[in-house]
């Protein structure tokens, strides 16, 4: 059968796949690649043109290739010799790890913080940590993978709410009890931002607790970016924000925050930081550099906002019915034949965005991505908007699934 899979003779020599695994490729996997992709992977895509607008990342700032940054990483890679590759929960205090945890709570207003490999095991841990099999967690419907992923880490019971929903969020807690409500501060598919000040109500008047995910608000939002909980002046009602460091500090891992005499039960507890190692020696000092860089970046967080509030007006007088407000921008399309065929066709114009599609979205969600950064320049984004008006003929986005389903919302 043709799935997409290695079809190479030396590996069809390998020892059978179970029954049971050739069944749910055949059941899930094979109709898919078939009939919705038509024997092409979704991902495989053109490689850019040199000169292409890249909105397929996630550095908002454009702090990649910082020379202070890139200096505090070299240095650390010719000049450490005392840092030991080992799990997360040997780290000592006076490690350079652990000063950077003890940053990342200061610069977020909270006690004290833990590293992990990635915003994504930064959830696992927080919600294996912070619930149990007795805990209701209340969870956005639009909240992270990793998050629903924590849920299930934790052995706890979901309950979903409507997205962006504090109403729904309220009739839920008064049927299922105090608990652990998990939210992200900017969604990261849609660009929306949650309605904190009014989930944080609900969930004092319930007497239950708050896990914020500020993956794509760190950084970009508040006073010294230091995220959108302190924006809103929230910081001391909120129990634990965790964030992929991933996105405006441009490298690769995560932490999450908590009160600080809970330290050693979240180290001999969170099974992502026993049983992974520590982040190498020249990553904590790259991503300690880079907070001190945008703790003072407020006018690549300016360009930023008049860049997201250009190319969102832009678009929208276009025809294109753009959920949220944020450097985020959804071309929520529907297909993930049709999704594949609008990326296709911005990127042969020079302009790169990400594919999404289930099960990062629902099915028959799919969409392109665009990640707006506050690098872009004039010529830069000169030519997205040109491009994204010569597509509007081809591919109709006021006719799709979104627009319909927004201006009804919109309309009351």
């Amino acid at each position: 059968m043709e799935t997409g899979l290695c079809t190479n003779p030396l590996f069809q020599q390998r020892p059978a796949l179970s029954a049971g695994l050739r069944q749910r490729i055949e059941r899930d996997f094979q109709p898919r690649w078939a009939r919705d992709w038509g024997g092409r992977s979704m991902l495989a895509v053109q490689p850019p043109r040199a000169d292409a607008v890249r909105l397929d990342g996630n550095d908002y700032l454009a702090v990649t290739g910082h020379p202070d940054i890139v200096k505090a990483q070299v240095a650390s890679l010719l000049h450490d010799n005392q840092s030991v590759v080992q799990s997360g929960v040997f780290q000592r205090e006076d490690q350079p790890a652990r000063a950077l945890e003890r940053e990342l709570a200061r610069w977020t207003g909270h006690e004290d913080a833990l590293l992990c490999q990635s915003g994504y095991a930064a959830n696992l841990a927080a919600l294996q940590c912070f619930a149990g099999a007795d805990t209701p967690v209340y969870i956005d419907g639009m909240a992270h993978p990793s998050l629903w992923e924590g849920i299930r880490a934790a052995r706890a019971l979901a309950h979903p709410f409507r997205h962006n929903d504090p109403e729904h969020l309220d009739r839920l807690m008064g049927q299922h009890g105090p608990g652990l409500v998990v939210v992200d501060s900017v969604y990261s598919t849609s660009g929306t931002v949650c309605p904190l000040q009014a989930v944080v109500e609900v969930v004092e008047r319930h007497g239950s607790m708050l896990l914020v995910d500020e993956s794509h608000s760190l950084g970009t939002h508040g006073p010294a970016g230091a995220g959108l909980c302190v924006a809103l002046g929230l910081t001391h009602r909120v129990h634990f924000i965790s964030a992929s460091l991933a996105k405006a500090v441009a490298g690769r891992a995560g932490f999450f925050t908590f009160p600080a005499h809970l330290r050693e039960y979240v180290i001999t507890t969170s099974f992502p930081t026993i049983f992974s190692s520590c982040l190498l020696s020249h990553e904590v000092a790259g991503l300690m550099a880079t907070v001190e860089h945008l703790k003072g970046a407020d006018e690549a967080r300016h360009r930023l906002r008049r860049v997201t509030h250009r190319i969102r007006t832009h678009l929208t007088a276009l025809g294109y019915v753009l959920p949220g407000s944020e450097q985020i921008i959804s071309l929520e399309i529907g297909s993930e034949a049709a999704a594949r065929d609008l990326r296709d066709a911005m990127c042969v114009r020079g302009v790169l965005g990400s594919i999404f599609f289930a099960p990062a979205t629902s099915r028959n969600r799919a969409m392109v991505r665009l990640t707006l950064n506050a690098g872009l320049a004039e010529c830069e984004l000169t030519l997205l908007e040109r491009v994204m008006a010569e597509l509007v003929p081809q591919f109709r986005p006021d006719t799709w699934a979104v627009a319909r389903r927004l201006r009804k919302v919109r309309a009351g």
